[in-house]
C-alpha cells in the first residue's frame, strides 16, 4: 500500500478517468427530476410527481443536443443517458400509476412491473439499434420511453386539472392506459422519431402560423393539448403500422 501511494500520479489515469460535464449535468438534472417524481408518488403529491417526469423530459431532450452541439459526445454519457432514462420514464411512471390508482386493483402491481419491465426492454433495444449504422434515423421501432412516460404523466394531471379524479372507473382506465404505454413501447411498429426536422431549413408559411395556433392552444388548455398530443403520437405508429399493411395486401405498396 506504501509503495502504491509513493508511485507518481499518471496524468493520463486522470484524463482517461475524467467526464465531460455539460451534457453530464443535464442528464443528471434528469436523473433527479425522475427521482424526485418517486418521492413525491410515496407522499401521494401526484401532480408534483407528474410534473418531476416532465422535468426529466425537458433535460433529457436537451443532453443529447448539448452533446453534438459542444462535441463532448461519449460512451460514459450514452450509458449514463440510458440508466437516468431507466428512472425517469420507467420506475417513476410506474411508481407513479401504481401509488396513485393501481394498488386499488388486485395484483395492479404486475401492470407496473409490465410497464417498468417494458422500458427496460425498450432501452435496450434502442442502444443496440443506435449503434447500427443501416438502422434507419427517420422512425422508432417502439414507442419511446419519454413519450410513454408522459401520457401517464399527463394523464395524472388532466384528472387533476380537470377535477376528474373521482370519476367511476378509474382505476381500470389507468390499468388500460398503463399495459397500452408499455406494450406500445416494445411493439415492431414504426414511430416517427422528427430526426428529420431542422430549424435551420426554410419552411413554408403555413407553419408559422399552424406553430403560432398550437401555441395559443398550449397556452389556453395545458393539460388536455399535452396529453391529447402524446395520446395521438402513440396512436399515429399503429395508423402507419395498418397503412402499411393493408398497403401490401392489396398491393397499394410494394
Amino acid at each position: 500500500m506504501n509503495n502504491f501511494l509513493q508511485q507518481p500520479l499518471d496524468k493520463g489515469w486522470f484524463k482517461k478517468q475524467s467526464i465531460y460535464l455539460l451534457p453530464n449535468l443535464f442528464t443528471l438534472i434528469a436523473l433527479f427530476a425522475g427521482f424526485f417524481s418517486i418521492i413525491q408518488s410515496i407522499n401521494h403529491h401526484f401532480e408534483a410527481a407528474a410534473f418531476a417526469i416532465f422535468t426529466a423530459m425537458i433535460f433529457d431532450s436537451l443532453d443529447g443536443r448539448i452533446a453534438r452541439l459542444t462535441h463532448s459526445q461519449s460512451a460514459f454519457g450514452t450509458e449514463f443517458d440510458s440508466l437516468s432514462d431507466m428512472v425517469s420514464f420507467g420506475v417513476a411512471p410506474a411508481a407513479l400509476s401504481y401509488i396513485w390508482m393501481l394498488k386499488k386493483i388486485n395484483n395492479g402491481w404486475m401492470i407496473a412491473f409490465i410497464f417498468c419491465a417494458c422500458t427496460a426492454l425498450r432501452l435496450a433495444r434502442f442502444n443496440i439499434m443506435a449503434s447500427d449504422a443501416t438502422t434507419s434515423k427517420r422512425w422508432f421501432i417502439g414507442m419511446p420511453s419519454p413519450a410513454a412516460a408522459a401520457i401517464v404523466a399527463g394523464f395524472v394531471w388532466v384528472c387533476y386539472a380537470y377535477h376528474y379524479t373521482n370519476i367511476a372507473h378509474l382505476d381500470w382506465i389507468t390499468f388500460a392506459l398503463t399495459i397500452f404505454t408499455g406494450i406500445s413501447m416494445v411493439v415492431n411498429i414504426p414511430f416517427w422519431s422528427f430526426k428529420e426536422i431542422h430549424f435551420h431549413q426554410q419552411v413554408p408559411f403555413i407553419v408559422m402560423l399552424g406553430l403560432v395556433l398550437g401555441i395559443l392552444l398550449f397556452v389556453y388548455e395545458p393539460p388536455l393539448v399535452f396529453f391529447t398530443s402524446f395520446l395521438c403520437y402513440s396512436l399515429s405508429g399503429y395508423i402507419v403500422a395498418l397503412y402499411q399493411c393493408l398497403g401490401k395486401l392489396t398491393g397499394w405498396r410494394k
